[in-house]
């Protein structure tokens, strides 16, 4: 029996792993094709070593080992959320700039020794954690008042991140919670409750939005000609949709310059694409795409491989969320079980949304593809989760008793 379920297990990781292997060498492709500029590349490849360490550095003990670490390892991270965001509170010397560099309107990275950190990153592993360790042998969770615990855990750390901002971690946060909540055995009508509740609250977080926010979810809806039409003879709805009539007359040409020019990279590649560093958007030796090399990096693998492409790229995520979920439920230790749960809902939420939106299905949120966009604690992160997958696909199930979480 144990060696059935250990050659089961063990197969499981192979595939799991040469799942992740071949994305990040897809990954490494794309952003080597993306331009000229080899400190990209170059990068990219010492971060798949730092993250190839990183994976094996969790496989080096019993995940068990985290457990009573959880709470730790999550309060630092958010010690680290808070440092990011102090200075929007407090006033600061002049040398906290160069600790929290501002890009882009953000404060989302620590400088530390000529590296970049960035905690919403690592929060993703620690919320996962720390959230399994508090749900691990509880039911109070089946009642409407056991969900306060869960909530207080992601809403903490929801808000220190909105505040940087980065909506993508904030958007992603959610779904983990309620894939947990759901694995573990909370009630359906109670998170049915909760979804509605956020529901009928959205229009007025929706109003204190910043107008750079709202018209990044409202390019959805921008982008078909009838409500774009509406929305310049109404200046009330162009208000609410972007801002502003000059948002609005704007936004082709700036924040809908992405959205246009990655749909079009998508459609011009078709069924089997150009290949590989070839079309008009690789064309005379640079990418003609913004962010190729990361947010919008799924719209330069359909512009060179076209839908074959995409199809094989997806395969290798349900790959890696199949053996997840065989993985969690091989697993008897509610824990293990847990955090399985939480990292393939963290994968599979970001695979949807990033190629969402790079098709205009969903809004420009940020979130990158997971072991195929460039970065550094995205790609670690991610390494490490996979690595934490495969530890607890080592254990070699003993049941005596019924399986945690069945209601």
């Amino acid at each position: 029996m144990f060696d059935i379920f250990s050659g089961r297990l063990l197969l499981l990781r192979m595939m799991m792993l040469g799942a992740s292997a071949m994305l990040v060498f897809i990954g490494l492709l794309c952003i080597y094709a993306a331009g000229p500029d080899e400190s990209f590349w170059v990068k990219q490849i010492v971060f798949i070593l730092i993250g190839t360490a990183a994976f094996i550095f969790v496989n080096t003990f019993h995940y068990r080992i985290l457990g009573p670490l959880s709470y730790w390892i999550y309060g630092l991270v958010i010690i680290l959320l808070a440092v990011l965001v102090i200075e929007q509170f407090i006033p600061m010397p002049a040398f906290w700039r160069k600790l929290v560099p501002v890009i882009n309107g953000s404060r989302r990275w620590i400088r530390v020794a000529g590296m970049q950190i960035q905690p919403s990153e690592l929060c993703k592993i620690a919320y996962i954690l720390s959230l399994s360790w508090y749900l691990r042998y509880r039911n109070n969770y089946r009642r409407i008042e056991g969900l306060i615990g869960p909530f207080a855990l992601t809403i903490l750390a929801m808000l220190l991140i909105l505040i940087e901002p980065d909506l993508g971690t904030v958007l992603l946060m959610m779904p983990i919670l309620f894939a947990t909540l759901f694995a573990a055995g909370a009630k359906k009508r109670h998170l049915f409750a909760i979804i509605m509740l956020g529901i009928l609250a959205s229009p007025v977080l929706w109003m204190n939005m910043h107008a750079y926010q709202r018209m990044r979810i409202a390019g959805v809806l921008l982008q078909n000609e009838s409500v774009f039409k509406a929305a310049k003879e109404h200046p009330r709805l162009a208000n609410i949709l972007a801002g502003g009539s000059a948002n609005l007359n704007s936004w082709k040409r700036d924040k809908g310059y992405h959205l246009e020019n990655s749909k079009q990279a998508i459609a011009s590649g078709g069924l089997f694409g150009y290949g590989f560093g070839k079309g008009p958007y690789l064309s005379e030796g640079k990418v003609h795409l913004p962010e190729a090399h990361n947010d919008f990096i799924f719209a330069l693998i359909a512009h060179q491989w076209g839908l074959v492409g995409c199809l094989f790229v997806f395969l290798l995520y349900c790959i890696i969320a199949a053996c997840g979920l065989e993985i969690a439920w091989h697993n008897i230790d509610p824990y293990g079980r847990l955090i399985a749960i939480g990292i393939i809902s963290m994968f599979m939420v970001q695979v949807v949304v990033n190629t969402s939106m790079t098709m205009g299905l969903m809004p420009i949120t940020g979130l990158t593809l997971p072991l195929v966009s460039y970065g550094g604690s995205s790609f670690i992160v991610n390494m490490m989760a996979i690595g934490l997958l495969n530890n607890i696909g080592r254990d070699r199930p003993f049941l005596i008793a019924s399986k945690a979480f069945e209601f």
